[in-house]
């Protein structure tokens, strides 16, 4: 190919990869159900985009396991396990057990007799489709909307599975290519399982230590941070495949891992950088896998792939999940949808895109059908879950009621006052705080109070305040209000609001910065504590009723529960069936 068609080739790919997220989240999809598409029409359609071409097929697959490494490093800092704990660690350790050799075992099995393919291969694909992904689970459970117990074991299972799966492939492909040729016995495969093992281990051994000398000891902030980070798990992983091919797998999930559950550690508290990095490689290894994919190489594995789909699918899931969940104290409706979400993602495409590509280099048979298998089952699982989980889980009652879940932050007795009235509008009201006596106060209100420090929580680099789609903070630090309220953004689906700091604040921050400021520049926090203390109270009435004289509009409750604040940069306009929140004296309610 000329200079020119090069260019063309990864300008193409890239606008492919972006545009294609882009127009998902627009849709509230997974990105999946456009990038795989896109780079499969793209493919077929042109040759200016195939990159095992561009690149050439070594080139290619070295980048894709670099690639992979990153990702897989990404999952492995979400998987803090001190936060997996209670029922939810014994029903996600159960699907894990159970999924990992259900599936693999069932694959292994059908693939030489759906797809000719000899039973190492198969037991190849067997591990690589035992992966889920939070890339994938998480956009669906976001439309979806099950119960909280539903989506935090789901995306536990999807994330834990990710690692799992890699650390699974690269020992099944060493297996494969140390024995293609000749016959040999069980002791020497677990050696060299063994050898695999203690090559990606002493490299997760070797990052986690770099990454300890430069988060820990240099502190160098968060930008030189997260690029020493990408360096660490690029060179680590790069190293260990040069000792052993695909140990960098290992070496990057272990490193990940360790970083975020060893204590001690400074991670940088919000990675813009590293989670953009990552959405752009999700989206470049999508659409360059599904591209080298020919019409060619579907076709005669189709007819099998949709057999196997239903199998996984309509048997395997479903057993996999009553299994998992029984005598779990789960709802029959929340078990039955559990076995009805296991879609494939990302880590599958790209690890059957690495080891595929060695074991073609070694000439094993069969093994070119390990990725147009793998594509077809992706495509498949994502297009039957993103179709009927929503029907779905509307007919398994699972579903979380439509409206804000809205996250109080304070303690205050006139916040406390402000959210049993939100509460009492229809309004699913969680508050927090960090004294015990203000923590007194919410338990006294029977308002349901957030577990554990908030803090800790929103800035850990894996973590999402799951199912709250509002934050107010109103505690009396207004330097806490406006620094909570930039960390949190990032790990809430929705808007997150501060109440104001006083005019004449000399705050550190708060004067400076943070989010949208509740109520207006007139109704600051130490306004508003005045006023209840002389006496004013929420009131909650429909917004056809006329204002009390001496009231004040604080929150629009719409007709579908959604929550509308007034803040400084925007005013409510209530529409029939509304309700609004007021506040005002006891006096002027009479």
């Amino acid at each position: 190919m000329t200079d020119d068609d090069t260019l063309l080739g990864m300008a193409l790919i890239v606008a492919l990869a972006v545009g294609s997220q882009i127009v998902a989240s627009k849709l509230r999809v997974p990105a999946l159900v456009l990038l795989l598409p896109a780079g499969f029409a793209a493919g077929a359609l042109m040759d200016a985009i195939h990159p095992d071409k561009l690149l050439g097929t070594p080139d290619f697959t070295a980048l894709v396991s670099l690639a992979v490494a990153v990702i897989l490093y990404d999952a492995g800092l979400g998987l803090n396990l001190r936060n997996l704990a209670g029922h939810t660690r014994w029903i996600v350790g159960r699907l894990l057990l159970l999924g990992v050799l259900l599936t693999s075992l069932v694959t292994t099995a059908l693939a030489p007799a759906l797809f000719d393919m000899p039973l190492r291969v198969a037991a190849m694909l067997g591990v690589i489709l035992v992966v889920s992904g939070p890339t994938v689970v998480g956009p669906l459970l976001e439309y979806v909307r099950p119960t909280d117990k539903v989506r935090r074991i789901l995306i536990w299972e999807g994330t834990l599975t990710d690692p799992i799966g890699g650390i699974l492939g690269a020992l099944t492909f060493h297996a494969i290519a140390t024995t293609q040729r000749v016959e040999i016995g069980w002791g020497y495969q677990l050696g060299q399982f063994g050898i695999s093992m203690a090559v990606g281990l002493v490299g997760g051994a070797v990052g986690t230590a770099l990454l300890w000398l430069t988060l820990r000891t240099l502190r160098l902030g968060e930008t030189l941070g997260t690029l020493a980070q990408l360096a660490t798990v690029v060179t680590v992983s790069a190293a260990c495949d040069i000792a052993r091919d695909d140990t960098g797998l290992i070496a990057a999930i272990v490193t990940g891992l360790a970083v975020t559950n060893i204590r001690g550690f400074d991670m940088p508290a919000r990675r813009p950088f590293f989670e953009t990095l990552i959405q752009l490689i999700i989206g470049l290894l999508f659409v360059s896998i599904s591209s080298t994919v020919t019409p060619d190489s579907l076709v005669p594995v189709l007819l099998p792939a949709f057999a196997l789909i239903a199998v996984l699918v309509l048997v395997v899931r479903p057993l996999v999940a009553f299994a998992a969940a029984s005598r779990s104290g789960l709802p029959r409706g929340e078990r039955a949808f559990i076995g009805w979400m296991a879609p494939r993602g990302i880590v599958a495409a790209a690890t059957a895109s690495a080891f595929a590509a060695g074991l073609v280099q070694r000439g094993v048979e069969g093994a070119s059908k390990i990725i147009p298998v793998t594509f077809l089952v992706i495509v498949g699982t994502v297009l039957v879950y993103s179709l009927t989980a929503a029907p779905v889980a509307r007919r398994l009652g699972v579903v979380q009621p439509v409206g804000t879940r809205l996250l109080l932050v304070g303690g205050q007795p006139w916040v406390v006052d402000m959210g049993r009235a939100l509460r009492s509008a229809g309004l699913d009201v969680l508050m927090w705080a960090g004294a015990e006596e203000e923590r007194e106060r919410i338990r006294g209100a029977g308002i349901e109070l957030a577990k554990g420090d908030l803090l800790a929580t929103a800035t850990n680099p894996g973590a999402r305040l799951e199912g709250v789609t509002a934050v107010f903070l109103a505690t009396e630090d207004d330097d806490f209000n406006a620094l909570a309220s930039v960390v949190v953004q990032g790990n809430v689906e929705g808007p997150v609001y501060r109440v104001g700091p006083p005019h004449e604040s000399h705050g550190v921050v708060a004067p400076y910065t943070g989010g949208d400021i509740l109520f207006g520049r007139s109704l600051v926090r130490h306004v508003l504590a005045a006023r209840y203390e002389q006496g004013a109270r929420f009131l909650v009435q429909p917004a056809s009723a006329p204002l009390p004289p001496d009231h004040d509009t604080l929150f629009v409750v719409r007709a579908n529960r959604w929550l509308e604040p007034v803040t400084e940069k925007q005013r409510i306009t209530p529409q029939e069936g509304d309700s609004v929140v007021l506040l005002g004296s006891v006096l002027s309610e009479r």
